[in-house]
């Protein structure tokens, strides 16, 4: 065992961990008053019901042994079979068991990621079904399938942290649940405190550190050059966003700046290892331009998804997987591939173009499929009436605010 590869990884899985509570804190900070407590805990259970299902069966699904590319098998259910003494690999001498924890940190956080669409407007049981089944048919097989040696994997296909993995998928799930689920019929108010969105924006922002800087498994210079990149890229996205907003709303927005910083850090994602600082500047940069117009675009066309989780984490995770295919530098990180920009590899762009629209179209399939048979075993959307007092008092007996 390495102790300071292990140290490390600890540290990196806990701030993964923090993106959870961060993420509450954020989209709690963005709906009404009297919906504050129902967005919070659909992240919130996450910690507990993904963290369940993925001792039960997640990690071995995704990591123990492979059916046809797709997924694993039930080797290491229930955690059978994994001696606390065994190494993940020989190259990062980490204890099998602490990528266990740090790839379940993963898992927690995508599914909470979708709640941000269908925000004030669908059941709390109708959500854990959600939660459970998505993971077992989308997250599971996707993980497997980039970072478990399956399909795109043999591919060829690249993923630093998660570009495909995390934000694509769970962006594109998020608009097919807009699309069933519909708009809300309560008036929103719309956030009712930006200060904790701010508060939440920190979290998130400190907890990426561990999340793309960690995906090395080890401490190197490619995890160095994860941390930075993270930083540039979402520091020139918030820093666009904001002049965005400043020429087409006529005033520099802060909400702006929060939301532009996410759409820098979840495109930077797929990329933070295998492209220069340079071009981290430029990816942050095309972030914080494309995601600006993906939310207008949204908007023009109706698309009630409350908190710009398609906008922001969709389409930012794509292009950070299509940039990747343009960027990437074996010079950087020598186990990686060149792009189109530096080896001409015309054949690697198409691999990262194809791969992410294929899942994102499964994604988006599915997961309406899956919220029609769900809306057969119990109500999805709730009342309007309910909508309108508000889902923390009818769903939870609970208010945040006295």
């Amino acid at each position: 065992m390495d102790t300071g590869n292990t140290a490390f990884m600890l540290i990196a899985a806990s701030l993964v961990m923090l993106m959870t509570p961060g993420l509450a804190f954020f989209y709690g900070g963005l709906v009404s008053r009297k919906n504050v407590l129902t967005i919070m805990i659909q992240s919130f259970v996450s910690m507990g019901v993904t963290t369940v299902l993925w001792f039960a069966v997640g990690y071995s699904l995704c990591f123990s042994g492979d059916y046809h590319g797709i997924v694993g098998n039930l080797n290491h259910a229930f955690m059978i079979g994994i001696n606390p003494m065994d190494m993940f690999s020989a190259s990062t001498s980490v204890p099998v068991f602490v990528v266990v924890a740090y790839q379940m940190m993963f898992a927690i956080i995508t599914p909470a990621l979708i709640t941000g669409a269908f925000a004030n407007r669908v059941t709390f049981k109708a959500y854990l079904i959600f939660l459970v089944v998505w993971l077992l048919f989308v997250y599971f097989p996707f993980v497997h399938m980039v970072w478990g040696g399956g399909l795109l994997a043999k591919m060829g296909v690249l993923d630093f942290a998660g570009g495909i993995v995390v934000h694509a998928i769970a962006g594109m799930a998020a608009l097919a649940s807009v699309l069933f689920v519909g708009k809300r019929r309560a008036k929103d108010s719309g956030p009712h405190s930006i200060p904790l969105v701010a508060l939440g924006t920190g979290l998130l922002w400190f907890g990426w550190y561990g999340f793309n800087a960690g995906s090395e498994l080890k401490v190197d210079h490619v995890t160095g050059l994860a941390f930075l990149n993270t930083d540039v890229a979402a520091s020139f996205a918030a820093t666009v966003w904001l002049i965005m907003a400043w020429i087409f709303e006529k005033k520099p927005k802060f909400l702006g700046l929060l939301t532009g910083a996410v759409a820098g850090l979840a495109t930077i994602t797929p990329a933070a290892g295998y492209v220069s600082t340079f071009d981290a500047a430029l990816i942050g940069t095309i972030a914080g331009v494309v995601c600006y117009f993906a939310v207008a675009i949204k908007n023009k066309l109706g698309w009630d998804d409350a908190l710009d989780v398609w906008g922001v984490h969709g389409v930012g995770g794509t292009i950070g997987i299509i940039l990747l295919g343009i960027f990437a530098a074996k010079a950087v990180n020598p186990a990686g591939v060149d792009g189109l920009l530096y080896g001409g590899n015309y054949k690697f762009f198409f691999t990262q173009l194809i791969s992410v629209t294929a899942a994102s179209v499964y994604a988006f399939g599915f997961t309406y499929v899956m919220l029609i048979l769900i809306n057969k075993v119990t109500t999805v959307r709730v009342s309007e009436e309910d909508e309108n007092m508000g889902l923390d008092e009818v769903l939870h007996g609970e208010t945040a605010y006295l």
